[in-house]
């Protein structure tokens, strides 16, 4: 063994450069940070959509409308769904079981019954709301309409 043939052992060294180790590392002086700036000095920190004194987009686009926080969202369902509901699976009364089962509605949506498309099914339908023309289609075929409150 010569002190010329001598190498690092297997994974002991890091394929790296070695920044702010002295001029003569080729990565001294200003350590790859530019010259002068907020950038080049230590604990800098910019803040999440800084751009260097420009108005930041999230202030220069318009802001409008209101939503409200109490407001109660339905899943519309209309009567041509439940005559085909009430036609493939032979259902003479359309829950939320029913709905869900069949990938209507998932179990934590609300159901609002609209007067869309025709029935010719006798139907009993329980859900959370209807409008005035639903009602009056089922009512008109004998069937019935539950209100789940």
């Amino acid at each position: 063994m010569k002190l010329n043939t001598l190498t690092p052992s297997e994974g002991s060294t890091k394929n790296r450069k070695r920044i702010g180790r002295g001029t003569g590392s080729g990565r001294g002086g200003t350590s790859t940070r530019g010259h002068k700036g907020a950038k080049s000095r230590s604990g800098y920190k910019s803040k999440i959509g800084f751009e260097g004194g420009q108005m930041p987009l999230q202030r220069r686009v318009p802001k409008f409308g209101f939503k409200s926080f109490n407001r109660v969202e339905f899943k519309p369902v209309n009567l041509d769904t439940l005559q085909t509901l009430a036609e493939q699976f032979n259902l003479a009364t359309i829950n939320m079981d029913a709905l869900v089962s069949h990938g209507i509605a998932s179990k934590n949506d609300k159901i609002k019954i609209l007067g869309g498309g025709e029935l010719t099914a006798k139907i009993d339908v329980t859900a959370h709301k209807f409008s005035a023309s639903a009602v009056e289609a089922i009512e008109k075929l004998g069937g019935a309409v539950n209100k789940i409150s």
